[in-house]
């Protein structure tokens, strides 16, 4: 096998390097932007071919023709802040385009990064079997994501394989450069070491206690045996949840991250911002079905089971790489 990985000095492009590597697989070229960020750090404990910066690599493309058997497209501005729309147009959707036309000629497997943000507020549910075109993402973002499952569902010929993943709330390891986009774990577990409490917000909704608020958590080491799967079934094609099946509040992840620390919650409820509430989602969940149909059976690590050990093998150890 030899594969590109773009994204692969990310969060979840790094940790799948790190599977490829376990599966025996280092003919990798790794695409990404990495610049004056410190995301290289991911890539010191890699075996892979190269390295090509992602505004490159498009012009570079037709010359792994014939060399390659997989692209794992990870890469993308996943701000959902992000305002300028016109680079998400560019980067998140006409990029993706381009390299599923290179899988398509070439006849080989092209698995990329949806992502749950394509549900919107969550009123059409959160069912990948159901038609997409129904879904409102509520920022540039997830329009962006769903900009191209809509494109991709139109394609009458396609690559060998093609599998879209819609992540939901993705944590783990390899996620210390991610800024404000970093889990909550992440977060958290940097505000108990520097004030022994942790905010969560209060909230406004009614039937959700303060920190009630559910997200369906899923830690990246899921992820990437989901992928794995996936390279060893190239005869299942499709867009497919990622997450658990199983949501869970925000008290219970804190909660699970003071645990691991061995310590005692202090869990403080603060006010949220007047600009998020308009479109603050209090629930989601991926319904797993789709997945399992397929023949993934393997277990999802439960959340107090992510978090000990993203927390006790990785951020207690000065932030050790997977």
């Amino acid at each position: 096998m030899s594969v590109i990985v773009t994204g692969g000095a990310g969060f979840i492009g790094s940790c799948i390097v790190r599977t490829l590597n376990d599966m025996g697989i280092e003919d990798i070229t790794i695409v990404d932007h990495i610049c004056e960020t410190d995301k290289w750090m991911n890539m010191r404990n890699k075996k892979y071919t190269e390295y090509i910066n992602r505004d490159e690599f498009l012009e570079k493309l037709p010359e792994y023709a014939g060399k390659v058997t997989h692209i794992i497209h990870m890469g993308a501005c996943s701000a959902t802040t992000e305002r300028d729309f016109d680079f998400l147009y560019k980067n998140n959707y006409e990029y993706t385009k381009t390299l599923w036309k290179f899988c398509t000629e070439n006849q080989i497997s092209f698995i990329y990064a949806s992502s749950a943000a394509t549900y919107g507020d969550g009123k059409e549910g959160f069912d990948d079997k159901e038609d997409i075109k129904r879904l409102r993402p509520l920022n540039g973002y997830g329009y962006s994501k769903q900009l191209f499952d809509l494109w991709a569902e139109k394609q009458t010929i396609a690559p060998k394989q093609h599998v879209g993943f819609k992540f939901f709330n993705v944590y783990g390891p390899n996620e210390y450069f991610k800024g404000s986009m970093a889990s909550v774990i992440f977060h958290s577990f940097n505000k108990i070491n520097e004030t022994g409490e942790m905010g969560l917000f209060k909230s406004y909704k009614e039937g959700y206690e303060d920190g009630g608020q559910l997200r369906d958590f899923v830690y990246v080491k899921d992820i990437c045996k989901v992928v794995k799967f996936m390279i060893e079934h190239e005869e299942v094609s499709g867009l497919f949840n990622l997450g658990t099946g199983q949501a869970r509040s925000f008290y219970d992840l804190a909660a699970s991250t003071f645990k691991a620390m061995g310590l005692e919650p202090n869990i403080k409820y603060i006010e949220m911002p007047e600009s998020l509430r308009a479109k603050y989602q209090y629930y989601t969940q991926a319904n797993m079905e789709k997945l399992r149909s397929v023949g993934y059976a393997d277990d999802f690590y439960s959340l107090e089971d992510g978090a000990k050990d993203y927390v006790q093998n990785y951020l207690m150890k000065n932030y050790e790489t997977y």
